[in-house]
């Protein structure tokens, strides 16, 4: 069960300074690169059946693997799901696209029920970490040198610079 808590939806921060604060009030979080997935679980879908208008919603933010329901399973491990929801496992092609999607998704109305969206990296294969992994490490490589290119360009770019 303790491996489940990161899934627990947090409550809104209300003591943030008004001009922190923003048009909508925000749960608090930070991910690292090993919590991000393009596994995510869907909390909060309305039992009546809505897995293909679920699929249709969510290939809005990119290609989709699988959708698969796994509120059973998270019960028999001892987490409390919501009564006549359900618990989809979705996992995109690409982690970008998981990430729009629960930016996008997380809090809203879908057929009268309130979605949450976790990232579930506990699903993610050994070989899916290694590649996400790396592909964090080029991002980061090019920004890297994106700042240096920029750096040198307005280091150069002064009139008083000595050579």
């Amino acid at each position: 069960m303790d491996n489940l808590l990161h899934h627990n939806r947090f409550q809104y921060c209300t003591t943030r300074l008004k001009y922190r604060q923003g048009k909508e009030l925000k749960a608090v979080k930070v991910y690292t690169v090993a919590n991000e997935s393009k596994h995510i679980l869907v909390f909060g879908v309305p039992k009546i059946n809505l897995q293909n208008e679920l699929k249709q919603k969510l290939r809005k933010f990119g290609a989709i693997k699988h959708v698969r329901i796994v509120t059973a399973d998270l019960l028999n491990k001892g987490f409390e799901i919501e009564s006549f929801t359900e618990v989809f496992w979705v996992c995109f092609e690409r982690v970008f696209d998981a990430r729009k999607c629960k930016r996008y998704m997380d809090a809203k109305s879908f057929y009268g029920g309130i979605l949450h969206i976790s990232y579930a990296a506990e699903y993610e294969t050994i070989e899916e970490l290694r590649e996400k992994l790396e592909l964090r490490r080029t991002e980061v490589d090019y920004r890297v040198r994106a700042n240096a290119a920029q750096y040198k360009y307005m280091k150069t770019g002064e009139s008083n610079v000595v050579q």
